[in-house]
């Protein structure tokens, strides 16, 4: 009796061990990397497409002010952007598609449910996608229907909903998940395999009247992302890490909850792990950072957001023997709206509403918060809001120090220069001060083994 009590227990712990084993001895074969080593491979990376079903939204009040209080992003628009992205994968046939979260304006369910419809377009034309949730994809309590004068609370997804929704997307295909947050590890390649973290917070979301921005690495995955580094190693592949937070400041003024607040944890963890390049969203910022420790990098390349100005996306060329090639290229959306024979006018001279669109909210949300110092004249306030205006127009598009220094010889930047420091002229003297002026490019040879 006492034997047949121990027997199961025992069994369990066979099978277990069996099991552990197995995943320690897989091989790429097993792991069915559709792409083979010695192949070069090319990565779109596609950030923050913040989704936002026409469904959602009619052309009343209540809409034409969320739009325009926001950060520049084309939400009416996103639609259109994605497709015109989708166009541009169709005629460019890149190997894999990488998002980086925020995947949905809000999280409302209906924009997922078309966000995964144009995923499925991506992938039927023979490319792997692969996505991970950015702080607006989950239980949101800011998901919002937008009818004439009214703002209507609406459900948002669940984390299970999100797997659910976008399964096709990584989750079906990982080889490892974690047990503590939607992060997982994929194979596509034999040469280079792909860690998506999840950053986001979303478990409080629910007693929340807004989302939580911020983001971290919870503790508990630390072990797992040592475990899939140690099996990317025993089968010769590099990782490439993907999270929607950043891995560290891409300003010194504007960081708080966009960088992870365990950044200096992660980073000296992924060092451990010989784990070169993070890809990372959520700033909105086409910004690239490294840290350096022992001749060791790990660099963050933060692409920006999709949908607002200047509507690009990173493209990672993996060259095998050599390493890694970032650059950037923008969403061709008049070659899109030429083949659609599409009339709107915003569309057709896509560009100029683009920018002009982006630069009007950076205009409004400075001179706002200048409004509100009550430290200026209104010339003077009209003044540093062009400035800054026409700065994020380069800062956001990746551009820095003496790319930037047409700027000096503006009214709004000698006033800001004179005047004792504050955020906004901390924020500006920022940009002059950066490890990189164009971050649109950069070049990560491989490292030698």
């Amino acid at each position: 009796m006492n034997i047949k009590k121990l027997s199961l227990p025992f069994i369990i712990l066979i099978i277990l061990f069996i099991t552990i084993g197995c995943v320690k001895k897989f091989t790429c074969s097993v792991l069915n990397c559709k792409i083979k080593s010695g192949e070069e491979i090319t990565f779109f990376i596609a950030t923050d497409p913040h989704h936002l079903s026409k469904n959602t939204y009619d052309d009343g009040k209540a809409f034409d002010w969320f739009l325009n209080s926001g950060d520049g992003k084309l939400l009416h628009y996103t639609d259109e952007i994605i497709d015109a992205f989708t166009f541009d994968i169709e005629n460019s046939r890149p190997d894999i598609l990488i998002i980086p979260g925020d995947l949905t304006c809000n999280g409302e369910r209906e924009s997922h449910l078309e966000m995964a419809d144009k995923l499925k377009a991506i992938k039927d034309l023979g490319v792997h996608v692969f996505v991970i949730p950015g702080n607006h994809d989950i239980e949101n309590p800011w998901a919002r229907n937008y009818y004439g004068d009214e703002m209507i609370k609406i459900e948002s997804i669940s984390d299970e909903e999100f797997v659910e929704i976008y399964e096709p997307y990584g989750y079906k295909d990982a080889i490892s998940r974690d047990n503590y947050s939607l992060s997982y590890l994929a194979a596509p390649a034999e040469d280079v395999w792909l860690l998506m973290l999840d950053s986001a917070k979303y478990k409080r979301n629910k007693v929340r009247t807004a989302p939580e921005m911020g983001g971290e690495i919870p503790a508990k995955t630390f072990d797992w992302i040592r475990e899939c580094a140690n099996l990317a190693k025993e089968n010769n592949a590099q990782i490439i890490a993907v999270m929607h937070h950043s891995l560290m400041d891409h300003n010194e003024v504007v960081n708080e909850n966009y960088t992870i607040e365990n950044s200096q944890d992660v980073i000296d963890l992924l060092l451990s792990c010989d784990i070169q390049i993070v890809l990372s969203g959520h700033i909105h910022l086409q910004d690239i950072k490294y840290y350096e420790r022992d001749n060791k990098r790990v660099y963050d390349i933060a692409t920006s957001c999709l949908v607002a100005y200047p509507n690009q996306y990173g493209v990672l060329r993996f060259i095998p023997g050599r390493g890694f090639n970032y650059t950037t290229r923008r969403v061709d959306v008049y070659a899109w709206v030429w083949e659609n024979d599409i009339e709107d006018r915003n569309l057709n001279n896509f560009h100029k509403y683009s920018r002009d669109f982006f630069r009007r909210r950076s205009y409004d949300k400075y001179y706002d918060t200048l409004l509100e110092i009550s430290k200026f004249s209104d010339r003077e306030m009209k003044a540093i809001s062009e400035t800054v205006a026409e700065l994020n127009l380069k800062y956001f598009a990746g551009f820095r120090n003496e790319l930037i220094h047409d700027i000096l010889d503006t009214e709004g930047f000698k006033i800001l220069h004179e005047t004792a420091p504050f955020f906004i002229r901390d924020y500006v003297m920022s940009m002059f001060d950066d490890q990189k002026t164009d971050n649109n490019k950069i070049w990560i040879p491989t490292k030698s083994k």
